[in-house]
């Protein structure tokens, strides 16, 4: 590995770590610069979402006045992540190399889509009336989707984020700031739980060093992601997320 490789690969994860915090699917700055770099898909997923574990750890605690006096929601939502990642886990254990290369492209076009949708979600939820009754299947609903979001973080991961958040935005009366908190523990609970999963049954799928790089660059980028979070334009943020996904996409299809 090259100092250059070094460098871009501290530098895309210091991106995601700051992405995540602010709007989520940082790992589609990690995983496409993985894949430029040569590493095979499953490695590159798997050591991206160890290396990206400290950054959620970071950016949940900058966020962490935003969740005070709030913890029985989360109390009641982190079982669900948690089994859903382990579900989401395992199926990438389970599923052969070769179908999971088939399926990241529609995963990655899946998480351009939530990305780009993510906005007027989240202006729906902003211009709803805080005391407006919920209608009672939001809740199930709301579980339901957190366990399949969970599902989805453990096996690919980028764009959970954004998942998280367009089902906060719909099923949710709480404010976007609450609910981008509640979206960074969630997530880190689902990424940590995958992470343990990938290192005790899929350790020769994960490449260390990028582990290590990632997960210094995340880390900080969480803490610059909670401080700046809302100083940056999200939309020059979607912006760089749709244009190297696309680029990934591309890459995986048409010149594997």
């Amino acid at each position: 590995m090259s100092l250059l490789d070094v460098a871009a690969i501290v530098a895309a994860g210091f991106a995601a770590g700051t992405i995540n915090t602010i709007v989520g699917s940082g790992s589609l700055i990690t995983f496409p610069t993985l894949l430029f770099l040569g590493y095979p898909p499953l490695t590159a997923n798997v050591s991206n979402n160890i290396g990206l574990v400290p950054g959620g750890v970071s950016g949940s605690y900058g966020y962490r006045h935003e969740l005070e006096g709030h913890s029985q929601a989360l109390r009641r939502l982190a079982p669900l992540s948690f089994l859903g990642s382990l579900v989401g886990a395992s199926l990438l254990l389970v599923l052969p190399p070769e179908a999971f290369q088939a399926i990241v492209p529609v995963l990655i076009v899946l998480a351009l889509v939530l990305v780009l949708v993510g906005p007027s979600l989240q202006r729906r939820a902003a211009d709803r009336d805080p005391d407006e009754a919920q209608p009672g299947w939001h809740a199930w609903a709301l579980g339901i989707g957190i366990f399949v979001a969970g599902a989805y973080g453990g096996y690919f991961g980028a764009a959970q984020g954004v998942l998280l958040m367009g089902i906060f935005s719909a099923l949710s009366a709480e404010p976007l700031q609450r609910l981008n908190a509640y979206k960074n523990v969630l997530s880190s609970i689902v990424n940590a739980v995958a992470a343990v999963t990938f290192v005790l049954f899929a350790r020769s799928s994960i490449d260390w060093w990028v582990v290590l790089f990632i997960a210094v660059g995340s880390f900080l980028g969480g803490l610059v992601g909670a401080r700046i979070g809302r100083r940056i334009a999200p939309a020059a943020l979607r912006g760089l997320i749709v244009v190297i996904g696309t680029v990934a996409v591309v890459k995986l299809v048409f010149l594997p």
